[in-house]
């Protein structure tokens, strides 16, 4: 074997035996030529599971959603040039939404940069600060200080990534042609074995403010934002028992799902529609407030917290940069959420104001429950395609309306069910990728509920079911254009509304199904809807399009946020 092919392979091999000793062991790949030889030496590795996305841009979002399914690193790989420019989108979610995203692009060698070479543009940091660290690697050398340097700081940006606030890293590997290497060469034994992170632990000024904090309260409340997936539900019930303060659950928490029973009624989920209630609001107001994960998605838990500023707002957050949008934070607690969970063991009482939470949030279920408040209106799709999940299934939604429906009507239940979104930029593009990566890491039937745009932005997302197994029912939800915009301002103004906001495109997904051999079924009643979704599933992708008026939608919202506004004014306890 010659120089260049023994130095080329050690190195990738190395490269892959670190990435696998750190926990980054599943890779997307994207063809390409300047990145053969790391794609060679992932799919020679019997440890690196390796996914292949022909589109770069879906292929990032796909690995985003094996990193947000999983809570582990994953790899992504491409070639030179404008592919690398297409894990923007999804890098930036990622380093807003704090995931783990390990990105390598291969790159022409130094002396081919800004020469005039083919596909080679400057890839050095090109993602800006939207990823923790950018490092452009050395040519591959037949020289053992190489190998050593380029395996140190390849653990570093591993262990970056993984530091809270986790987030994206950028590796930068220039390559010289000839890009083959020597199947039969074993990697070499590694120099660093093994990293050690910090534990992290409250420290006794953190356990004696919140230890104050709450026994002076007298109208407490936990807002639960979004948490990981290894979150420890059993642990976190325990805490809220003990305390009985109300539990303000956004969807996205996933503490509305597998809830204790002697815990149950301490699951606020109606949050959203009771704080619409100015009458209701105004009678909850809280002196103290401990949050744990971002501010959630409900836009009038948002004004309520504005307009009434608790005098005591705690942020618990394991990064130096606490998330407050609101700038209402008075202590932050930078700890893990599971240190604060296993705090104390004193047992605190219920008060008047946690009673009042609970009626007015089981008034709010009930008035759900009742048909008579449903015509056939997104939301009663919504609510039906909810009613019919089975236990251990996963949902993944766009932003936009869907995941304003589930925070809507997705209640709290004793089934195993598991909620994703896009939410560290809330944008709607890549959702069926991110979607088809959940599936495919956590192994469980996935329903993906979208909008027509959304499912328009990534169309390219649904390759991957070509390419591999999966099992996915897709619920879009066809409104012909753009239903958010419904709710807001902009509506009022009739001039230029559809051309600018409603945005039509009078298209049907029916030949995207056929193109991708998927079982299909187009419904405009949600009777027929539900007949879709219960019959059986004959094929691993399904597509279920209903058809909607965003008119007929906004009106049913608000008719039924009147009746609970309605029906919870003046409650006693």
């Amino acid at each position: 074997m010659n120089n260049h092919k023994a130095a080329l392979t050690n190195y990738v091999l190395r490269l892959t035996d670190t990435l696998i000793r750190q926990g980054a062991n599943r890779a997307v790949i994207s063809p390409g030529s300047r990145s053969t030889p790391l794609a060679y030496a992932f799919s020679k590795s019997k440890d690196m599971e390796t996914y292949i996305h022909t589109d770069e841009r879906s292929a990032a979002f796909y690995a985003l959603g094996l990193v947000k399914a999983t809570g582990q690193p994953a790899v992504l790989l491409c070639t030179s040039g404008t592919a690398a420019s297409n894990y923007h989108p999804a890098i930036t979610e990622a380093y807003y939404a704090r995931l783990p995203l390990i990105v390598i692009t291969a790159d022409r060698p130094h002396e081919l940069r800004e020469v005039g070479a083919p596909q080679a543009i400057d890839q050095i940091r090109m993602y800006g600060e939207h990823v923790k660290d950018s490092v452009d690697f050395p040519v591959p050398e037949d020289r053992p200080e190489i190998l050593d340097y380029m395996e140190q700081r390849a653990v570093r940006l591993l262990s970056t990534a993984m530091t809270a606030p986790q987030g994206p890293v950028h590796f930068n590997v220039p390559f010289r042609e000839p890009l083959l290497i020597d199947f039969d060469e074993q990697q070499l034994s590694s120099r660093f074995q093994q990293q050690l992170p910090a534990e992290v632990q409250l420290s006794q000024p953190m356990k004696d403010l919140l230890m104050q904090s709450v026994k002076e309260s007298k109208r407490g409340i936990i807002i639960a934002g979004e948490q990981p997936p290894t979150l420890h539900k059993d642990q976190f019930w325990q805490f809220a028992k003990r305390l009985q303060w109300p539990v303000l659950c956004d969807p996205l928490s996933n503490l509305r799902a597998e809830i204790p029973a002697d815990c149950a009624d301490l699951c606020i989920d109606q949050y959203d529609a009771l704080l619409k209630s100015e009458e209701f609001s105004g009678r909850v107001q809280p002196d103290c407030v401990i949050r744990f994960g971002p501010q959630p998605i409900s836009k009038s838990l948002t004004l309520f917290l504005k307009k009434t500023r608790p005098e005591t707002y705690i942020v618990v957050d394991e990064s130096p940069n606490y998330r407050d949008p609101l700038a209402l934070t008075t202590h932050h607690l930078q700890t893990s959420a599971v240190s604060v969970w296993n705090l104390w063991n004193l047992q605190f009482e219920m008060s008047e104001f946690t009673a009042l939470w609970m009626k007015a949030n089981k008034i709010s279920s009930d008035i759900l429950g009742e048909d008579e408040h449903f015509k056939g209106d997104e939301g009663h799709v919504v609510r039906q395609f909810i009613a019919n999940l089975p236990n251990k299934s996963d949902v993944v939604c766009s932003s936009s309306m869907p995941i304003r429906d589930l925070d809507t009507f997705f209640q709290k239940t004793e089934k195993d069910i598991a909620l994703f979104c896009n939410r560290g930029t809330n944008g709607i593009d890549g959702v069926v990728s991110t979607a088809l990566g959940v599936q495919q890491a956590r192994k469980r039937h996935t329903y993906l509920l979208i909008g027509d745009l959304a499912f328009l932005h990534d169309m390219n997302g649904l390759i991957i079911s070509r390419l591999q197994q999966t099992d996915i029912t897709i619920v879009i939800i066809n409104n012909n254009g753009g239903g958010i915009f419904s709710y807001l301002p902009q509506a009022s103004v009739e001039d230029h509304y559809e051309e600018l906001f409603g945005t039509p495109t009078n298209l049907t997904f029916n030949h995207i199904a056929a193109m991708y051999e998927a079982q299909y079924d187009a419904v405009s009643t949600v009777e027929a809807f539900e007949d879709a979704l219960t019959k059986e599933k004959r094929a691993d992708l399904r597509i279920i399009e209903v058809f909607t008026r965003r008119e007929d939608n906004v009106e049913a919202h608000r008719a039924i946020w009147r009746e609970i506004a309605k029906r919870v004014e003046g409650i006693e306890v």
